[in-house]
């Protein structure tokens, strides 16, 4: 029997003398009742595609009983990882549950738990390796200490855990007859090379070649400024020697490599920004009374803290949270996705937050934001967030929100910015700055005033203009009035 933990759950796959399918699906156990809601619908959470790991106890084989031990997938858009370090070593006792190695995913660089106690017989993906792909054998793990030496010169066979191929479509393993031949395709010419200096068909003037020749500069490589692209004497005054730019070198630049997390934000907001018809919607928001009322509740919760206990700090950010959050619950169609076919309305208010790492931008979410208190979202933020940038969160901490806040406020430069929609929501808050300006004032003509710019992106499919402005009305009124967030 194979078995992995996660999440206080342990998923169980009967033992075989074969490779399990990866679409097979394991059983799930968890060891306490309120461990089953991880695992539900009710918040929209994308419960992550796990590798079953197969204990493979041959009867014909000369090896002795053995794990084998492929690569997973830790998140639900994984395809491949990179395997960053391994915590234990060929020969090494392990537990269950015990950190086998450290791989970094489309998401996040997450540990890996070992699925079976024994011995770590042999290791065949060395860290540092990257773009492993899923299934791909990473060890074996034997129950006994005599077993290693066993598997010291053993080499994967093409039996052994690997990725699996794609499906192979019909048209690509037969190919319909034609009704009848299709005319011969006109064969590619070899394109004639572009004339150097003091051929007719560059366009110059006559002039031009003559100081094109005296000075040894290729036409060719020459952007003309006259008439139809028609190179004059003064490009060639003004153009380098040989036409053509100095070659760059390799101390010119810094190639940096792609990490699996960034060609997963490359390859999402291409798609978001490409696919998804996007408006946006700005207004400026008015501070003082949620300034005020942050001051106050600020030295309750100092004069409540536990003595040693450092005490909690509200920020704009977590009123904004719990606006965005109590105007989703009033325009439900801003907490909507859009799924092809229909649109999908969440009942639950489940607000991601980015939150920027060294690795990229993650968004932990806070599920349930508009029925918990401003002191829980504070909490709740600051824990995310310290383990976001640790690499420690889990799939489902960042994986199945229904609506996004991103807020740059903090550089204190940006007023103002639009966010690009994380797909399949529907909308996504830009926060900017907070600054002082004068506004007109009955009383003494004018007045100073603390405010701060936001930025609503909606998906046009399926929030109209009037709607979006509706929902950025409502979260004003909620950031202006913060009291009104208690009724």
């Amino acid at each position: 029997m194979s078995r992995y933990t996660r999440n206080g759950a342990r998923y169980v796959h009967p033992a075989s003398s074969t490779a399990a399918l990866i679409t097979q699906i394991p059983k799930l156990q968890v060891k306490q009742s309120h461990n089953f809601s991880s695992f539900g619908l009710s918040h929209n959470v994308l419960v992550p595609r796990m590798l079953p790991v197969n204990v493979v106890r041959p009867f014909s084989s000369d090896l002795p009983e053995h794990t084998k031990v492929p690569l997973p997938a830790l998140s639900p858009t994984m395809e491949l990882g990179t395997i960053v370090s391994w915590q234990k070593k060929e020969g090494d006792q392990i537990s269950e549950g015990d950190l086998l190695c450290e791989i970094e995913t489309d998401k996040a660089t997450m540990g890996f738990e070992t699925p079976e106690e024994g011995y770590l017989a042999k290791i065949f993906v060395p860290e540092g390796t990257k773009d492993v792909p899923i299934g791909k054998l990473l060890c074996i793990i034997v129950p006994n200490k005599e077993s290693v030496a066993a598997f010291a010169n053993y080499a994967p066979s093409e039996g052994d855990a690997k990725p699996s191929a794609p499906a192979t479509t019909s048209t690509e393993t037969k190919q319909p007859a034609p009704s009848k031949p299709s005319p011969e395709q006109p064969k590619a010419q070899p394109v004639a090379q572009q004339p150097t200096r003091g051929d007719d068909r560059v366009k110059a003037t006559p002039y031009a070649k003559k100081l094109a020749g005296e000075q040894d500069v290729e036409l060719s490589g020459i952007s003309g400024s006259g008439p139809g692209g028609r190179i004059l004497a003064a490009d060639i005054s003004s153009a380098p020697k040989g036409g053509a730019p100095r070659a760059r070198t390799e101390g010119d630049y810094v190639d940096i490599p792609l990490s699996n997390m960034r060609k997963t934000i490359a390859k999402r907001l291409s798609e978001s920004k490409s696919t998804i018809p996007h408006y946006y919607l700005t207004a400026e928001v008015v501070l003082d009374d949620l300034l005020s009322i942050r001051t106050k509740l600020n030295s309750l919760l100092e004069k409540g803290a536990a003595k040693g206990e450092k005490p909690k700090k509200l920020s704009i950010n977590d009123f904004v949270i719990k606006a965005s959050a109590l105007a989703c619950l009033r325009v439900p169609e801003a907490n909507s996705f859009f799924m092809d076919t229909f649109i999908r309305q969440n009942n639950a208010v489940d607000v991601s937050v980015a939150v920027s790492t060294e690795a990229g931008l993650i968004t932990p979410i806070v599920f349930g934001a508009h029925s918990k208190g401003l002191a829980a979202i504070n909490s709740e933020v600051s824990e995310l967030a310290e383990r976001a940038r640790a690499g420690k969160l889990q799939p489902h901490e960042f994986v199945g929100g229904t609506f996004t806040v991103s807020n740059l406020g903090m550089f204190g430069s940006v007023q103002n910015f639009s966010a690009i929609i994380n797909p399949p929501q529907s909308c996504i808050l830009a926060v900017g700055g907070a600054q002082k300006k004068l506004i007109p004032c009955e009383e003494n003509g004018h007045r100073a005033v603390n405010t701060m710019q936001v930025t609503l992106s909606c998906d046009h499919r399926v929030v109209d203009g009037a709607v979006g402005a509706v929902w950025l009305k409502n979260f004003k009124e909620l950031l202006e009035k913060p009291h009104t967030m208690l009724l």
